[in-house]
């Protein structure tokens, strides 16, 4: 997108400047505490035991459900669609990858987060060294587990708690759920400019939603 004059924030004093910062500022205070009280609820959903004895293949071998725990209490799942056969990953499950943070800081509160694709081991490998990824991943392939996850050939994030030796899934989002996931739309989110994609605003940009996007290696 080019931007035009009429795109460009008014040009005021900075006296102006900072009575409209503050008044937003309001705003996203309140948009915070609102988030805070939905991650309350989310946090108290109720969960469902996953019982099945599934196996997945890792660069370390076979694992179950249970392992990909390593030994902590809770596990995020990030379903990737990269199926068999496929030459290349998802663009926008690619970005996803991208953002995912240091894992130091999730396993200091009991978290472990792998990324699950119904694509075989040596598919993921290739795909996982182009990409430069280090994030652990699993392969699903010849499992149901990406089918009883409700995920279909799309993709999602699934969350997990373990009680002693016993799974329940505890959370499921998709669509724009994963946008709560990328951090690098929430840069994008506080500039001029934005996203410069047609739902924003008008004459913001003309790009459709997740149009622009490629994998890292591409652009």
């Amino acid at each position: 997108m080019t931007a035009t004059r009429h795109t460009l924030p008014e040009i005021v004093s900075p006296e102006a400047w900072q009575a409209a910062r503050d008044a937003l500022l309001v705003k996203e205070k309140e948009h915070m505490k609102a988030a805070d009280h939905l991650a309350a609820e989310r946090r108290r959903l109720p969960m469902v035991p996953f019982t099945k004895p599934y196996e997945f293949d890792s660069a370390d071998g076979k694992k179950s459900l249970l392992d990909l725990f390593d030994g902590r209490r809770q596990l995020i799942v990030y379903h990737f669609m990269l199926h068999p056969g496929d030459e290349a990953g998802c663009p926008g499950c690619s970005l996803l990858v991208d953002n995912m943070p240091h894992l130091a800081h999730l396993h200091a509160r009991d978290v472990t987060l792998t990324v699950v694709a119904p694509a075989t081991l040596a598919e993921i490998e290739r795909y996982q060294t182009r990409m430069g990824w280090d994030v652990p991943w699993v392969s699903a392939h010849g499992s149901d587990f990406t089918e009883d996850c409700g995920v279909g050939t799309g993709f999602g994030v699934s969350v997990f708690l373990r009680d002693g030796d016993d799974v329940h899934r505890t959370y499921f989002t998709s669509g724009r759920g994963g946008e709560a996931f990328l951090s690098s739309h929430r840069y994008l989110d506080i500039t001029p400019l934005g996203r410069q994609e047609a739902w924003e605003e008008e004459s913001r940009g003309d790009d459709a939603p997740g149009s622009w996007w490629r994998r890292h290696d591409e652009y």
